[in-house]
């Protein structure tokens, strides 16, 4: 198995005994998005965990500068301006792509 291999399963098996449940890469997102956002609700509309999913996805990718945060509006959502085009890629190379920032982010976390 590989250092990436490794490292993904990490990821999963500690979001698996956290939640009781092995998330997909949309519930991945959506928890990360909720930890961005800092706030927890019951229920979130489908907009909204659409929103929680990009805000995930821009915070993912702020690390390596895609994305940077351009502030908060009046009911604390942050918002991202891109900063660099995302280079262009197959859907596999694009769930890898993320899975290594996803990886980052929880080594990160963990840090804190």
């Amino acid at each position: 198995m590989s250092d990436f291999e490794q490292q993904w399963n990490g990821v999963i098996n500690q979001l698996t005994e956290r939640f009781g449940k092995k998330p997909n890469m949309e519930a991945i997102l959506f928890l990360i998005g909720i930890q961005e956002l800092g706030k927890l609700k019951k229920k979130y509309t489908k907009e909204q965990k659409q929103d929680l999913m990009h805000i995930a996805t821009c915070t993912l990718l702020s690390q390596s500068g895609y994305y940077e945060l351009d502030g908060y509006d009046q009911d604390g959502w942050p918002h991202f301006k891109e900063t660099a085009p995302i280079p262009k890629m197959g859907m596999a190379e694009q769930e890898r792509f993320l899975q290594e920032h996803i990886i980052a982010y929880f080594e990160e976390e963990g840090e804190e």
